[in-house]
Order: C-alpha cells, then sequence, then structure tokens
C-alpha cells in the first residue's frame, strides 16, 4: 500500500471516488450511532457572522460605549501574561466581588458570562424527568439548557400589568419544579418586579429561585440584600449590558455557600481567562466610572420611548437598556425587522406568542439611536405614500 492510498483509506484526505467516499460516509454514521443521543429534538443554534461594519447593532442589547481608561488598561496588562494560567477557580475575582457587594468568598461564583452559569445550573439540580419552571416570555435560551437535561420546561406567564403570579408559581404544575426562574428587569419585556414581590415569592417558596439581574444597573433597585437572608435565592449579574464587556464573557453569581460550593464542583478548570479576570476585578473597582453611561443610556431610553410612541409604536416602560414596542397595525414585527436591516439596523423579533407584533431594541449611542429613529421616520414616510393595508 502506497502512502496516497493509506491517507485515502485512513481519512487524512478526501476519498478519490465514489466508492472510497461511501466508505467514509459509513464510517461517520459508525461513529454516529454509537454515540449517545441529546434528548428529543434540538436544533443546533444558527450560526452567524459579525454584521457588516455598516450596520447598526441594535438586536442583542450590548453596550456600545467604550471601557473607561483604567479598565482598559487592566485588559491590555493581562496580555502581558497570556502565556500562563489563569487562576483556577477564579479566587482573585470572586475575593474582589465578595468585597464589593459585602459577601463571603464562598457565597460568590465566577463565570464565562452568566450563561456559562446558567448551564451550571441545569446540570447540578436537574435530572431527565425534572421540571423546570420560568416565568415567561423570558430568556429563551433557558429552554435550550432544559431540552439538554431531558427536563420538562414549564412556562408561567405574568400577571397584569407584568406582576408575578405567586400562587401559580408556589401552587399548580409549577409547585414540583426543582427550581423557578425569574429576570429583574425582564427580557425581552423590560419590565421590573418591585424587590418586596420577589422577596415573598422567596420567603413562600420551598424551592430555589434563580433570579437572573443582568440589567439591574438600569432599574431603581437590586434583590442582592436578600442573599443573605434567603438560602433558596440564587442571584446572577453580568458585566455584559451595562460594563460594555460583552466580548470578554464575565458573569457573577450569589447565593448560599452550599448551592455556590456544588456549582463550582462541576465548573470548568480555567474556566476564564486572564483578560475577563483582570477586566472583571477593575470593573469591579471602578464602577462609579460608568456613571455616565448609565445616564445617557437612560435618557436615550426615554428619548427614543417617546419618539417611537409619536410614531405610533406602543412601547412597554422599561427599566433595561432596551425597549420593547409593539408595531404599528398592518404589519407584524418580521417586516419591521426587514425593513429596517435594509437600512443597516438590526433589531430583534420573538416567535413567543402574544409578541408577533412587537420589536425589540438595544439601546445604544445617541448617533446609533439617531440613525434608528430616522430609518423608522423613513420608513413610515413610505408606507404612508404607498397606503397600508
Amino acid at each position: 500500500m502506497d502512502e496516497q492510498e493509506y491517507l485515502y483509506r485512513h481519512n487524512v484526505i478526501a476519498p478519490a471516488n465514489e466508492t472510497e467516499k461511501n466508505m467514509s460516509d459509513a464510517k461517520l454514521q459508525s461513529v454516529l450511532s454509537a454515540l449517545s443521543e441529546v434528548p428529543g429534538q434540538l436544533n443546533a443554534l444558527p450560526s452567524s457572522k459579525a454584521p457588516d461594519a455598516g450596520c447598526i447593532k441594535l438586536n442583542t442589547n450590548e453596550n456600545p460605549f467604550a471601557l473607561p481608561a483604567v479598565v482598559m488598561q487592566s485588559a491590555i496588562a493581562a496580555l502581558e501574561r497570556q502565556y500562563l494560567y489563569p487562576e483556577n477557580d477564579n479566587i482573585s475575582l470572586r475575593e474582589a466581588a465578595a468585597l464589593t457587594y459585602d459577601l463571603s468568598r464562598d457565597q460568590v461564583i465566577a463565570g464565562n458570562g452568566s450563561s456559562e452559569l446558567l448551564g451550571l445550573i441545569y446540570r447540578a439540580f436537574l435530572a431527565p424527568g425534572d421540571t423546570v419552571a420560568m416565568v415567561s416570555p423570558g430568556f429563551s435560551f433557558n429552554r435550550k439548557l432544559a431540552f439538554l437535561q431531558g427536563a420538562d420546561f414549564l412556562e408561567i406567564g405574568w400577571g397584569e400589568i407584568h406582576s408575578l403570579l405567586s400562587k401559580q408559581l408556589l401552587l399548580g404544575p409549577a409547585k414540583d419544579a426543582k427550581f423557578i426562574l425569574l429576570a429583574n428587569p425582564n427580557n425581552p419585556t423590560g419590565t421590573f418586579i418591585p424587590i418586596a414581590d420577589i422577596e415573598l415569592l422567596v420567603a413562600q417558596s420551598d424551592r430555589l429561585i434563580v433570579l437572573d439581574e443582568a440589567y439591574v444597573d438600569f432599574a431603581p433597585d437590586d434583590a442582592l440584600r436578600l442573599v443573605k437572608r434567603h438560602a433558596n435565592l440564587l442571584l446572577l449579574r453580568t458585566f455584559s449590558k451595562s460594563y460594555a464587556a460583552a466580548g470578554i464573557r464575565v458573569g457573577l453569581g450569589f447565593g448560599h455557600p452550599e448551592v455556590i460550593g456544588r456549582l463550582r464542583n462541576i465548573q470548568n478548570v480555567f474556566n476564564m481567562n486572564v483578560i475577563g479576570h483582570a477586566v472583571g476585578v477593575s470593573i469591579l473597582s471602578n464602577r462609579s466610572a460608568y456613571d455616565e453611561n448609565h445616564k445617557q443610556i437612560k435618557y436615550e431610553r426615554q428619548r427614543v420611548s417617546a419618539a417611537l410612541s409619536q410614531f405610533g409604536f406602543t412601547v412597554t416602560p422599561s427599566h433595561a437598556n432596551f425597549l420593547l414596542a409593539r408595531v404599528p397595525a398592518g404589519r407584524d414585527s418580521v417586516w419591521w425587522q426587514a425593513s429596517l436591516e435594509r437600512k443597516k439596523i438590526l433589531i430583534a423579533v420573538f416567535p413567543d406568542r402574544g409578541l408577533e407584533y412587537s420589536i425589540r431594541v438595544s439601546i445604544g449611542t445617541k448617533a446609533q439611536m439617531d440613525a434608528f429613529l430616522a430609518a423608522v421616520s423613513d420608513i413610515m414616510g413610505a408606507e404612508d405614500l404607498e397606503g397600508r393595508p
């Protein structure tokens, strides 16, 4: 057997003819059939590359402002340690968070974004056939995480004026859920629940309550003080939204040491990189450097909300860095998404029942929001000329 034939037969290089291709396909099917199946039918997330440089990206709630100089310097300095493994168990970052938020280190877990921490929660606390409940509409990624664990995913709707339906979460189908998920402010609605209402739910429940506070820096209050009072509360934070670090991936979780310990026990070794560690610690030490950033986003949120209302949109009052708006009659959300994309503006839409006519728009810089509003105005003008259906 010569070298070329050896490489073909061992699939090192592509087969030279149809017979060898069929042999390769058969081997692939043999490999796949020996692997465990993912429970149920789960489609891979659609692949996407970075949008065209000319696009204004208002679809994923990123914070488009530059990092404060002191935080950027910490990231650059961390690159000088690129040849070293990062700290295992993220000790320095966890200690910095514990000091910042007046907790013990054992009450803190750090992750490669809060999405990693969510994945750990599902792996640690769910077995196939278990049930998890989410206040819905909520963060859709939770559906996939439940599916991967073979768990039943129960969605409990919000009450009137986006209030918590505590009885439905404590009784009925949700009473056997291993844990309950809610976000405050909520995504994709941007609505905010008073902390007293959340504490009442936590106090009355004997289940774990997972509270996602990804957008809390744009809201009037937070629930961190409840972590010391209630052993069944697990609170998540991210630096992606309010601290302009979505691409660096820094997330934190706060809870009882027993709960946090179970998550840390299954966490991957070196789960964060040296830049993430450095930026996370620096942000915690320099949170006041973001005050102007947050002030500008809140101002633009109000300005854009008022402008959309003038255009005939119905805007849900938001306490996050985005707006959920029901589009004017005559078109649906997908039509608006496509129309704005043709003008290089990216916004989000959702398949959830009740959201078919709503768009979600991230709040960016003044220039970005001016461009968005100008695009909306152009679309509305063209519609008026053509005559809406």
